[in-house]
């Protein structure tokens, strides 16, 4: 088999990580497997192939001009302060040349990049929370989840900000090379493999906002204290000395998510934890989670992260499951 050339595309204002991130899964998948053929080959261009200048402040130099970049198997487009006032030359070289790739990646607001080509149209794509509003009323022919740290529509797939990159990059891995190709290049890089796709893309208390009012802070950080206690309206309501009808209106209003929403939250990133770093049985963290049962705690963990307690055990601690 042939290399699997990996292109990325620069530009100003990139974001470094969006580049660095993906990029060193790649690399470590291919000095894993060595001079086997079927690795990645990693190449980079800017449109005159001069040097770009990140974010950041760094400055990277280009293999290629996008003229004459080699014809990728992968096609990366990282996002980054740039993509807010994109050269449109960038955007007719991405409509033409994108459609060729075998795959198609974007991460963080590289979706926006993606969107003015028009590559994403029809499709189901997501990008940094921050951004997805304004991808969404930009481009309405565009299914924008904002939940999913990665989606993939096809050969088309969208990542979250940032860090979110390394994920989709290390499922691409999996996907090309096999799990334990994938597994032992997020060893080296201290990352899990591999957070699932359908992943939230940020926890509980950073979704919600903080309440204004003492009492519904002190709620806020009683409930992730103590997920697997009575949490229904009216016990909270008590702990703030709030009628339920009172303190449910006040807690949306402070922290924009009912009660319940945020109890599902915390319950799910507790179990979730559990899961990833305990041996302990579902049946166990079931209760511990305020689930009750492992029945419950499956319908939640399959509603929202596509994947039952025992599935998403494997993906994390395959050396727990049986």
């Amino acid at each position: 088999m042939a290399h699997r050339t990996v292109l990325v595309v620069l530009f100003d204002g990139v974001q470094s990580l969006d580049i660095t991130g993906p990029v060193e899964v790649f690399a470590g998948a291919a000095t894993y497997v060595g001079d086997s053929g079927s690795t990645y080959r990693i190449r980079t261009a800017s449109l005159d192939g001069a040097p770009v200048r990140t974010s950041s402040g760094l400055t990277l130099t280009p293999d290629h001009a996008l003229a004459d970049a080699p014809a990728p198997h992968t096609l990366l487009v990282p996002g980054g302060q740039g993509t807010r006032a994109p050269d449109p030359s960038l955007i007719e070289w991405l409509r033409v040349r994108g459609p060729r790739a075998r795959r198609l990646v974007s991460v963080c607001t590289g979706a926006i990049l993606l969107a003015e080509a028009g590559l994403l149209d029809g499709r189901r794509a997501t990008t940094h929370w921050g951004y997805c509003e304004t991808l969404a009323r930009h481009h309405p022919a565009i299914e924008v989840d904002p939940d999913p740290i990665y989606v993939r529509d096809g050969n088309v797939a969208t990542s979250a900000g940032v860090t979110a990159g390394i994920d989709l990059a290390l499922a691409l891995v999996e996907e090309d090379l096999g799990r334990e190709v994938a597994l032992t290049v997020a060893r080296h890089l201290v990352v899990f493999l591999r957070r699932p796709g359908s992943q939230a893309q940020f926890s509980a208390q950073l979704a919600a906002q903080t309440a204004q009012r003492e009492p519904l802070r002190e709620v806020q950080q009683w409930i992730t204290e103590h997920p697997g206690e009575d949490l229904t309206v009216e016990s909270l309501a008590a702990r703030a000395s709030l009628s339920p009808r009172h303190f449910a209106r006040a807690f949306q209003a402070e922290t924009g998510m009912t009660p319940g929403r945020f109890v599902d939250r915390v319950r799910l990133e507790h179990a979730r934890r559990l899961l990833e770093d305990t041996a302990d049985g579902v049946e166990e963290i079931s209760r511990a989670c305020g689930y009750g049962t492992p029945e419950a705690m499956r319908r939640a963990f399959v509603r929202t992260l596509g994947a039952a307690p025992a599935e998403y055990r494997r993906r994390f601690r395959p050396a727990l499951t049986p």
